[in-house]
């Protein structure tokens, strides 16, 4: 399964600029590409958000990852 970034998800690089300024920076990226791992092992294990939209939480942080078309 291929998976993308939505152009708007610049708050990802954000928020790694954020937690790297806390020593967090490399393992929130790492919680968000598992998190990735798991939704393309598991696309449709979680709750349905909106249309065929799911949401999967990060581990650790306070973010989710969407899964959809």
């Amino acid at each position: 399964m291929k998976y993308s970034f939505h152009p708007e998800a610049e708050e990802f690089l954000d928020a790694i600029d954020y937690y790297d300024e806390k020593g967090l920076g490399l393992d929130f990226a790492f919680e968000v590409y598992a998190t990735i791992e798991r939704i393309k092992s598991f696309p449709k294990a979680w709750q349905i958000i909106e249309g065929n939209v799911r949401r999967i939480l990060v581990n650790r942080f306070p973010y989710g990852v969407n899964n959809g078309t």
